[in-house]
């Protein structure tokens, strides 16, 4: 197990070189311009698209400003002054996040990651009652997603989301506008569009971590937002007697950029419903009494099923009816990505809501309706982060640009496509390994390759493929791809008859000596550009091989590495693997390694549902 070790040791040190010094003071410099507006064209397509933070004419208005702050020759290190410090935070985590979706390769995330560490350390400075407003609860927002897309802590984002729950009541967002003192249109809309986009982040984290999320629909009385177009919010007293002529809401089947918004928010309390029925300690689901626990995921699933459909309609026609609108790029592309982010989230959901019963589904034929959900849920969810190679064309470019901005969030960052990519892909290899079992047990001659779902078959290298695409983008974490790995390996034995503990044991110690073998090289090649790359920003000019046998040595890597247990060594590494405890056939195994190594355990519904 040296080679895991070491595997370990070395990406700890690109971790290392990677991470700002703490605390990172917000500076002034910003990528060139023709980067910075590729961008934001990035965010405001993808994420602005779901969740409205920003009102974007008033965003375009500061952003210029911005730049005309720099001279039209600037000095090469000259950067835009007298602008608002806490406007500038706004545009660095816009950039983080749409850097994520930018490349292929990540190139900038070393820049991304210090960009949320400026904006982690503006925001911990002791200033409290003066950030109660909704810029600040806007740059709270952007944070949090700029974490998760950054991979900085993003499955412990449920914490963070708590907080902006509780800041988001305390300022009075969870009553609507209709109950407050008279205000601005402009104010009214963005108070409701900022509450609803607490609630879609409240219940996303509640589902990614496993928690409660922590709110009913009594907590709060606030509208969905109004179907406005965003150049129709503007900063003029509300309809008062006064000469100006009140604003009218667009009727919903015109296209704005808050009518997915809106879409989504019709199917929010069913969702609600499902992350309390996984996560609630007072749900039928932990109260030990089965057949209860599956009527209720039989109605819930109804309930969802029905809800998408509707959704889908509501889709359908303001792609029909979809207009122009502001953001770049708009046309009818528009609806592409959040069509298939929601495909995405419904899916999961689907998922989540079986999955607690899919152990039982492989021995007992009453829950046999959720096995098949699971799996067809999960292919779809797969097909959406890892979509099979098309010939490319002029009429479906637009189509593939959506796929990529999925890909890339699953491949790049952490959180919910990330997670969903990779959890998927171990139950989709949990069933083919499921099924070669049953065809054992029912047939004396080997197993026929030809009996088996291709497309299932065809994971044990695509998932493989998947983790290793992350690796090659700058993910440190080789855990993920080992575990895989070993999981094809034993799938590929069993295809071939192996069946002796002893047997299947060499073929995945085999499969970890590959795995090293191709991943050390990668790891010191990524150590040696990141170490290049942050001489380069702090003036070094000692050799790079010098430094990299430097850091090596202090990182201890030239120790014995017999003196921890296989899986003691990997206890620590955080790539989702805690995750996999509560997914089907892995039962409530502490390590989801053991899965590989003593095969399925029966399911606790005790625990929380992690996805």
């Amino acid at each position: 197990m040296a080679g895991v070790e070491k595997c370990k040791a070395l990406a700890r040190t690109i971790k290392a070189q990677r991470t700002p010094p703490w605390p990172t003071i917000p500076t002034r410099d910003l990528p060139p311009r023709e980067i910075a507006d590729q961008l934001v064209d990035c965010y405001l397509r993808t994420f602005e698209s779901l969740y409205r933070v920003l009102h974007i004419p008033t965003f375009k208005r500061d952003y210029e400003a911005l730049w005309e702050s720099v001279p039209a020759h600037p000095h090469p290190n000259q950067q835009p002054q007298h602008v608002s410090m806490a406007f500038l935070i706004q545009v660095k985590l816009v950039l983080a996040i749409g850097a994520t979706v930018y490349d292929q390769d990540f190139s900038l995330r070393p820049s991304a990651i210090r960009w949320v560490y400026e904006a982690l350390t503006f925001t911990s400075e002791p200033e409290f009652k003066s950030r109660l407003n909704i810029k600040s609860l806007q740059t709270d927002i952007l944070l949090l997603l700029a974490r998760e897309t950054a991979s900085l802590g993003g499955n412990l984002t449920w914490i963070s989301a708590g907080s902006l729950l509780r800041t988001a009541v305390y300022m009075g967002l969870h009553r609507d506008p209709a109950h407050l003192p008279k205000r601005t249109i402009f104010a009214a809309e963005m108070h409701r569009r900022l509450w609803n986009t607490v609630l879609e982040i409240t219940v996303s984290c509640s589902m990614n971590a496993g928690a409660p999320p922590q709110i009913s629909l009594d907590d709060y009385d606030t509208e969905p937002p109004g179907n406005f177009h965003d150049e129709q919010l503007v900063e003029t007293p509300a309809d008062d007697g006064s000469n100006h002529s009140p604003v009218v809401a667009q009727p919903e089947s015109e296209f704005t950029q808050t009518s997915v918004a809106i879409a989504m928010r019709k199917i929010f309390p069913i969702r609600l419903a499902i992350a309390k029925f996984l996560n609630d300690l007072g749900s039928t689901r932990r109260q030990g009494d089965a057949a209860s626990a599956y009527h209720e995921s039989l109605r819930l699933d109804a309930d969802l099923r029905a809800a998408y459909r509707t959704l889908t309609r509501t889709l359908q026609v303001l792609s029909r009816n979809l207009n122009e609108v502001c953001w770049p790029g708009s046309s009818s592309s528009s609806l592409l990505f959040p069509s298939r982010f929601i495909d995405l989230v419904i899916n999961r959901d689907l998922a989540a809501i079986h999955i607690p019963f899919y152990s039982a589904a492989l021995h007992e034929a009453a829950y046999a309706f959720s096995r098949k959900v699971v799996v067809e849920s999960c292919f779809k969810i797969w097909r959406a982060v890892s979509p099979l190679p098309t010939s490319p064309s002029s009429s479906d470019a637009t189509r593939q640009d959506a796929n990529q901005d999925i890909c890339r969030l699953a491949s790049h960052g952490a959180g919910f496509c990330r997670n969903a990519g990779f959890q998927v892909s171990m139950l989709l290899l949990g069933e083919l390994r499921a099924q070669l079992r049953e065809e054992a047990e029912t047939s004396l001659s080997p197993v026929n390759r030809s009996l088996l779902r291709p497309d299932l078959l065809a994971m044990v290298t695509e998932a493989k493929d998947w983790t290793m695409r992350s690796i090659n983008a700058g993910e440190t974490n080789v855990k993920g791809h080992m575990f895989v790995s070993m999981v094809s390996a034993q799938i590929e034995g069993m295809m071939k008859g192996l069946e002796e503990d002893e047997a299947l044991g060499r073929v995945l110690v085999k499969a970890i000596d590959e795995v090293v073998d191709t991943c050390v090289p990668l790891l010191e090649e990524m150590l040696e550009r990141e170490t290049r790359m942050r001489m380069a920003s702090d003036g070094e000019t000692e050799g790079g091989g010098m430094v990299l046998q430097k850091q090596l040595e202090t990182d201890g890597l030239a120790a014995t590495y017999g003196t921890e247990t296989p899986l003691g060594m990997m206890g620590d590494w955080d790539m989702l693997m805690l995750d996999a405890q509560h997914i089907g056939d892995f039962g409530n195994i502490a390590d989801p390694m053991n899965w590989a190594l003593t095969g399925a355990a029966s399911f606790s519904a005790g625990g929380p549902f992690i996805w």
